[in-house]
């Protein structure tokens, strides 16, 4: 498949089956984030993987500790892949999948969410042509804030001036995959 073709096939994922990915998926999808584009080429990223999907829940569950509703837009993200935005019932941001990258940036670096978002699409990318299903989350500041969240990233050796800033989720895809949505329309102006 093209890549153009793949760009336009590729879905967020936000319900996954149990089973877990391969660890040498996991490394392929970790060094395409460390291949994306970043400011000044500076490669101030850092990735944490984690292959344990225990682990991975309860860190969603952090994640959602301090979600603020007040804050959205909309209210509606997909029927067939719900969102913590249409169903507050959702307890994991994480949405049940079994590994996840977490993506850390520079905190005074004027470029470090660019970058870490440019990281998070490229690992997706390299997740969807490895037939593994992905969703970019963010609210990554949030849930390192509390002291539980400052013990793994003292453990996991993240410097101390590195923040938190998306997480990409990794696993199958449990039920069929989504296709695209129509394009909204007035979304694009070219001017010469």
């Amino acid at each position: 498949m093209e890549l153009s073709e793949q760009i336009k096939a590729r879905r967020s994922i936000r319900k996954y089956q149990d089973t877990q990915i391969p660890r040498e998926a996991l490394e392929k999808i970790i060094e395409a984030g460390t291949y994306a584009s970043n400011a000044g080429g500076g490669q101030r990223s850092m990735i944490v993987g984690i292959r344990n999907a225990e682990l991975v829940e309860k860190l969603g569950k952090l994640n959602m500790a301090h979600f603020d509703r007040s804050r959205l837009i909309g209210s509606y993200v997909s029927k067939e892949q719900p969102s913590v935005i249409d169903d507050p019932t959702i307890k994991s941001g994480f949405y049940g999948a079994p590994s996840l990258c977490i993506v850390f940036a520079q905190k005074d670096f004027l470029f470090s969410v660019p970058d870490a978002f440019c990281c998070a699409e490229s690992m997706c990318m390299e997740a969807f042509d490895l037939g593994i299903s992905s969703c970019i989350v963010s609210r990554a500041e949030e849930t390192f804030l509390s002291e539980e969240g400052r013990v793994f990233l003292r453990e996991w050796g993240v410097p101390e001036n590195y923040i938190g800033r998306c997480f990409v989720t990794l696993g199958y895809c449990d039920g069929s995959y989504p296709k695209a949505k129509p394009r909204r329309e007035n979304r694009v102006v070219i001017v010469e």
